[in-house]
Parts: C-alpha cells; sequence; structure tokens
C-alpha cells in the first residue's frame, strides 16, 4: 500500500513538474480571459471625438506580463489597456511581439501624457517609458491617424 502511494505522489509530482514547466515557457496559458472595454479618444481642446477603440483589459501581474506578446495582430480598432493601481512612471518593452504598436500612457484621470511609436525587436529589449495608471497600446499608428497626442483624454467605458 505505501508503495502504491508513493508511486501516486510521485506521478503528481511529475504532472505538476511539467505544468509548471509549460507554464513558465508559456504564461499566456495561465490566463482564462479578459475583460473587455470601449476607449474613446477626446480631443483635450475641443472635447470632439477622434476615435473609439475595444480593448482587453491586463489588470492582473499575469496579464500586463503576457500582454499583447500572445497576440499576432490586432484589426484597426482593436488594442490592450493596461490598468495599474496608481498613477506612476513605468516602462514597457516589446517582448516578443509580433507586430509595431503605439504604446499611449495616460494619467489617472485619462489624459494622455506620453506616446511611443514601437516595433518589435530582437536582441536587447527598448524601454519606452511614460507616466501613467493605464497605459493603452494600438496598432502603430493610430494615434497618429487619429490625431491622439499628450493632453488628449482617453474616456474608458468598462463592460
Amino acid at each position: 500500500m505505501n508503495r502504491r502511494l508513493v508511486g501516486v505522489a510521485a506521478a503528481l509530482a511529475l504532472v505538476l513538474l511539467a505544468a509548471v514547466a509549460v507554464a513558465a515557457t508559456n504564461p499566456a496559458l495561465l490566463i482564462t480571459g479578459y475583460d473587455t472595454a470601449t476607449v474613446e479618444a477626446v480631443d483635450g481642446d475641443t472635447g470632439a471625438s477622434l476615435a473609439t477603440v475595444e480593448v482587453r483589459v491586463a489588470d492582473s501581474f499575469l496579464k500586463q506580463y503576457v500582454g499583447l506578446s500572445a497576440t499576432d495582430d490586432l484589426d484597426a480598432g482593436e488594442g490592450m489597456l493596461f490598468v495599474h493601481g496608481d498613477a506612476a512612471e513605468r516602462a514597457y518593452v516589446m517582448r516578443d511581439m509580433a507586430f509595431p504598436i503605439d504604446i499611449v500612457f495616460l494619467d489617472a484621470d485619462g489624459t494622455v501624457t506620453t506616446v511611443h511609436e514601437a516595433a518589435p525587436e530582437s536582441g536587447s529589449l527598448t524601454r519606452y517609458e511614460g507616466t501613467g495608471k493605464y497605459v493603452l497600446e494600438v496598432p502603430r499608428g493610430w494615434s497618429e491617424r487619429h490625431g491622439v497626442e499628450p493632453g488628449d483624454r482617453l474616456v474608458i467605458d468598462r463592460d
């Protein structure tokens, strides 16, 4: 009986070790789903609507770590919104990214503080820095096409 119990425990330990190894190499497998939201860009001077984008919300450490690296491409009206606990200096990188994006930093009230255009890289990672409680990632050129710049506001409507 004890040998059987030891054998079952050893088998469970091997399964657990294999699961940890798979999760370490592909943490996206641990994500069960994302909440979504609609984000509207509004001109900071006139209040006119500039654009709307549908986003997946990355509001946990794991979702923020994976980011868009498990995504092959974004359609023109898609993005990801990273939600942090407070506004602070932040740095984002293009780890394992397959396509270029705009990285838009927003303070706690949704005001755009910084916009970066970022391209996939190999080798050392470029740090895209800004101040924000929120960070919006959208297809590269989205900000320029819609005239989104520092001082504009993004209004977040969480589903």
